[in-house]
């Protein structure tokens, strides 16, 4: 999960300012879907849905996959506000920079601003503020009331951001711009962020330019009116206010935090309260790129309004209208919107704005992190933007080609921490055998996964919190798993380490295959069966024999509980999940692994272990009933599936839906975890749709869909049309009767790419309140099986 995620390069980082239309008849552009795009607490037309509870989604101003993200900064002392917001705290400022769904630390909250009202004196005092009443909210719009009596509404576009300013009447209106505002970490785990310098200059008209070195961010802003402007630098007990018209303070060397801040306040006499507008763009590139932004997209004619207006149509157009159905229950289209909506906003494209290299291919960062994105959401990245996502791919090549290797997890223009494999290589398995052709240079892609499947990355920087080898690229335990085909305990995380390299290695075979290198194919479809060597028959657990467990050089296998994982972090056997999880990984070799449980009746009651409640007293699913499977982390997102690789496709529908209607909901409190950049989002879509994929084959395991109609755009003229009788609401008469596919009867639990995706497709499903045996074809394909 994306909450573990630092970047140990870029981590000490240089800061500066720097109702719905459903008829067929009606086109999918005309209808406003972002009505539905969830409230933050209960009322209409905001974006807050999982900002509460640990989703700690940004409910600020955004474009899909934009660069800024413009919204609050709050603090109350103790806790970490990993987008920025909190429910409850003082505003600290407005800033462009943030990340959405992230755990670990915070990240960015940069490019800053602090509307005050009265005679400033000291503009390094602590000048947050609470909120005069909650937050509002729409696609598009953010506004804050402060208890000060100034309103700050916002509205964004990809690289700018528009801050209007109403302050009360008859007071003295000021806007504050301090180069060192940051997002702070209280959890003490030395995974903050520092301000470590920064500059400020003030140009003409009261407009401002700014860098900042090490991870470089460049911002241009402009007031409307003719503010007077001061600039301040110095400590909080020692400073100089006003200072020139330039102030600086420089990087330190070893990356800790800079005690000169430096900013500025603009103040705007004789405004006698009113409005002010301020324009402030970004970029990675320079100053001037920074002006060209914003001048570009928030000109100065541009009004407040229109810069809305425009990000609304945006989100309608290129992302929401993808997905049309014919219902009209309320509750579904908020939760399906917003999903939609909570899973676009991050990767940031970050094209023209990469700092590190001269490229003609696209550049994609705030990467968090494809040991959780792999899963489900690149997956459904590719159906529902199939450009952005072949741009995506393209990317992640072209970081290997200039930074040497794949990021597992990039921010800031850095690479940063693997939790456990190269998921970019499942990635880009996926991407390949499911036809993703294009600009893609598939021999560079191939050399990129060879040299994460048989190059040790070297150990720099060093984790101290797992110290063994790298955390930064690639696989660090490659030694173990090319000499004995397992990773002996030398390794922290030797057991999730296995089994996402084995699927790493089978993402290699994938590729390796299609593009002829049988040899290169024999080899690694060999090593991805190595997940074998950690399973340990003789390791029992509520009845059960037979689980991943950690194994020593010798051969022998250490003693370990399967119902824990220790203390489930960086230097433990296993990462974020039980052996009990893990030891349902291999998808791959499916048929493999029913056969080690005892057959399909034995492996379907040890699945169903799995979401009993109240056996897993002492883990981390208190929340969850105590179940072993933990609904809000991604290692096991896939276990409700899997019945159907046992003829029970009637459980997977079950146990998914379970899942979905009990932790999912359009509420502040609506993800049952981290967002983790939209995985927790592309999950319960996929539920909702009534399929889910198995990363790096074409096979698609069938659920149950929750609308009577549902119509995907595929793009290219291309679209899924899926259809339900005899269902009712989310919760009862879900059980598939009967299925069929392109106008065929259908008898399988799943079906591939080719069949209703890469030429569109039609799924016409009868529904039901009993299970039945429909599925009396083949169970889904086991390519690894045999060996």
């Amino acid at each position: 999960m994306a909450k573990r995620m630092t970047m140990l390069t870029g981590g000490l980082l240089a800061l500066l300012i720097l109702g719905l239309g459903l008829l067929a008849t009606v086109q999918a552009q005309s209808t406003d879907y972002t009505q539905y795009v969830l409230p933050f607490t209960g009322t209409k037309n905001s974006t807050s849905t999982g900002t509460e509870n640990g989703g700690n989604m940004f409910p600020g101003v955004v474009r899909p996959f934009g660069v800024v993200k413009l919204g609050p900064d709050l603090a109350d002392g103790t806790t970490d506000a990993y987008s920025g917001y909190l429910p409850s705290g003082s505003v600290t400022g407005f800033s462009l920079t943030h990340e959405s769904g992230t755990g670990g630390a915070p990240k960015y909250g940069v490019v800053a601003q602090m509307p005050v009202t009265g005679n400033i004196s000291n503009p390094l005092d602590d000048l947050s503020v609470s909120r005069a009443s909650a937050d509002e909210a729409s696609v598009g719009y953010y506004k804050t009331s402060l208890s000060s009596g100034a309103v700050t509404e916002l509205a964004a576009t990809e690289h700018a951001g528009m801050l209007q300013y109403t302050f009360p009447a008859g007071s003295q209106a000021n806007v504050v711009v301090d180069v060192s505002h940051v997002l702070p970490s209280f959890r003490g785990l030395g995974l903050g962020q520092n301000y470590t310098g920064g500059d400020l200059t003030i140009t003409t008209n009261g407009s401002y330019t700014g860098s900042a070195p090490e991870w470089t961010i460049y911002f241009c802003g402009y007031f409307s009116g003719s503010p007077i402007a001061k600039t301040f630098a110095g400590s909080d007990t020692s400073y100089q206010y006003p200072g020139g018209s330039k102030v600086s303070a420089a990087r330190t060397s070893d990356g800790s935090s800079q005690s000169i801040r430096v900013g500025a306040v603009f103040s705007f006499p004789g405004s006698n309260g009113g409005r002010i507008t301020s324009r402030v763009g970004v970029s990675f590139i320079s100053t001037a790129q920074a002006c060209s932004n914003v001048n570009r997209e928030i000109p100065k004619s541009a009004s407040f309004q229109s810069v809305v207006d425009g990000t609304k149509e945006i989100w309608n157009t290129n992302v929401l209208s993808k997905v049309t159905s014919s219902t009209t229950d309320e509750t579904s289209l908020q939760l399906l919107y917003t999903m939609l909506y909570g899973m676009h906003l991050l990767p940031s494209n970050k094209t023209h704005e990469n700092p590190l290299w001269e490229s003609s291919e696209p550049y994609y960062d705030d990467i968090f992190t494809l040991w959780d994105l792999h899963r489900c959401t690149t997956s459904l990245l590719q159906v529902l933007q199939p450009v952005t996502y072949e741009e995506y791919i393209r990317s992640l090549i072209d970081v290997y080609r200039h930074d040497g290797w794949m990021p597992d997890g990039r921010s800031s223009n850095f690479n940063g921490r693997s939790q456990g494999g190269s998921n970019a290589d499942n990635v880009l398995a996926d991407a390949y055998v499911k036809g993703v052709r294009g600009a893609v240079n598939w021999g560079d892609g191939y050399a990129a996964m060879v040299k994460d499947a048989e190059v040790q990355p070297p150990n720099s920087p060093l984790d101290p919190e797992a110290p063994d080898s790298s955390t930064h690229d690639g696989r660090g335990a490659l030694p173990d798993w090319k000499q004995y085909g397992y990773i002996t305990p030398t390794y922290t995380r030797s057991v999730n380490r296995a089994a996402e390299y084995a699927l790493n290695d089978f993402s290699l075979y994938q590729v390796a295959k299609g593009l002829g290198n049988s040899a290169d194919a024999t080899k690694y479809l060999s090593r991805s069966r190595y997940w074998r060597n950690h399973w340990n028959a003789n390791a029992t657990s509520l009845g059960f024999s037979g689980f991943l467990a950690p194994r020593n050089a010798d051969g022998s296998f250490v003693a370990e509980d399967p119902i824990s994982c220790g203390g489930c972090y960086w230097g433990d056997y296993f990462y974020e999940a039980t052996p009990w999880e893990y030891s349902f990984s291999p998808y791959h070799d499916m048929s493999t692994l029913i056969s080690r449980c005892g057959g399909p009746s034995k492996f379907v009651n040890k699945l169903s272990t799995l979401f009993k409640r109240g056996l897993n007293p002492s883990g981390s699913t208190q929340q969850f009933g105590q179940t072993i499977f933990n609904p809000g982390n991604e290692p096991c997102f896939n276990c409700p599936y899997y019945f159907s690789f046992a003829g029970r496709q009637d459980l997977s529908v079950k146990q998914s839906r379970n899942v979905a209607v009990s932790y999912y909901s359009p509420t502040p409190g609506g993800l049952p975890g981290n967002s983790d950049a939209g995985a927790m989002q592309s999950w319960i879509l996929w539920n909702m749709i009534g399929l889910y994929p198995l990363t790096g084959t074409t096979t698609f395991l069938i659920g149950s869909p929750w609308f009577g109609s549902l119509n995907i755009n595929l793009g290219g003229g291309k679209s899924l049309k899926i259809s339900s009788t005899g269902g009712g609401s989310s919760t009862e008469n879900y059980y598939v009767q009967s299925l069929s596919v392109n106008g065929q009867s259908w008898n399988k639990s799943w079906l591939t790419w080719n069949d209703i995706f890469a030429r569109g497709g039609t799924m016409d499903f009868v529904l039901g309140s009993q299970p039945t045996n429909w599925t009396t074809g083949p169970p889904p394909p086991s390519p690894a099986a045999g060996g």
